[in-house]
């Protein structure tokens, strides 16, 4: 077998300081490594804690205000957005590479224009294989409605103890959308990496195993500790063998904090992925014209008290 060790690290939310988060960063990852993951995983935005001032509605229903602020009243990021030859980049791609580990690593990115909320792949000798922005930004709130977004899903080759694996990545509120996953399988994604930073219900759980499922990939999402959060999760993708369902799920965190491994056989998915009816297999594209043509109708029209309506 060719087993993948992913470490989903669960970590407290740790406020916006740089030089407290890198130190943080960097003693779990070695915790992943002595738990002997080939690759692991942070939440959502791990430079600055996913740290803001207050939160604001920003995009709602026409006629339903209530006093929300507008586009450029909201609160701001706290933390410096980084380039990516930042330092606190530079010491996790050096740290990659002694531990011989992949890292999965998050940052509020500087950009040309706003920031971007981004995770950056870098593989176990230290070089950034894959770089991935938020595409569907939180636009019905600031700050997030103040980000640029990503301009589309791509996958990698990385390089692994256990071979080489496709791998991809939808950040947080990407992975509510079909059509991330989608994408990410059709670029061949063997795995898709989720860094996550919301409260995880059973809702937003079944969101992911039902990517899995539908795309015949691995899923797995890193989320942050704490009351309602936590529940990071792994699914392998099978969802029957021996002509029998079977659970894909291969790990679910808690609520408390730690560092989670899980084991992903990657011959038993690529074996499954050969000769099941998902993924790319009997899709009719042909048909799915609306899902990048059509406008947005009501009920889901939103617009800001400005007039502005998301961007598309």
């Amino acid at each position: 077998m060719s087993i993948l060790t992913l470490a989903l690290l669960q970590l407290a939310p740790p406020g916006p300081r740089l030089d407290a988060n890198l130190r943080a960063g960097d003693a779990a990852c070695r915790r992943a490594k002595a738990l002997g993951a080939d690759l692991a995983l942070f939440p959502e935005m791990w430079s600055n804690g996913y740290s803001y001032g207050a939160d604001g509605e920003v995009y709602r229903h026409p006629g339903h205000w209530d006093g929300a602020p507008a586009l450029d009243e909201g609160p701001a990021w706290l933390g410096e957005p980084l380039a990516p030859d930042a330092p606190f980049l530079a010491h996790f791609r050096a740290l990659a590479a002694d531990l011989d580990m992949a890292i999965a690593l998050t940052y509020l990115e500087a950009w040309d224009g706003p920031p971007r909320n981004t995770m950056a792949l870098i593989d176990r000798t230290g070089e950034t294989v894959l770089t991935q922005a938020k595409v569907h930004t939180c636009a019905f709130a600031a700050p997030e409605a103040g980000l640029t977004p990503g301009g589309g899903f791509a996958a990698c080759t990385l390089d692994t103890a256990a071979g080489p694996v496709r791998i991809g990545a939808m950040i947080c509120y990407d992975r509510e959308f079909p059509e991330s996953a989608r994408a990410l399988m059709l670029a061949g994604a063997e795995l898709i990496l989720v860094p996550n930073a919301c409260d995880m219900e059973h809702n937003r759980l079944a969101q992911l195993r039902s990517r899995a499922t539908e795309n015949m990939t691995a899923v797995a999402m890193a989320n942050y500790a704490g009351p309602g959060w936590g529940h990071s999760t792994a699914h392998d993708g099978i969802a029957f063998a021996d002509g029998r369902s079977r659970d894909t799920l291969l790990v679910e965190a808690g609520e408390q904090p730690g560092v989670y491994p899980a084991f992903l056989d990657l011959d038993a998915l690529r074996s499954y992925r050969e000769r099941e009816t998902w993924g790319d297999a009997f899709r009719r594209p042909s048909a799915y014209g609306p899902l990048v043509s059509a406008p947005t109708a009501p009920p889901f029209v939103r617009v800001a008290r400005d007039g502005s309506r998301p961007a598309r």
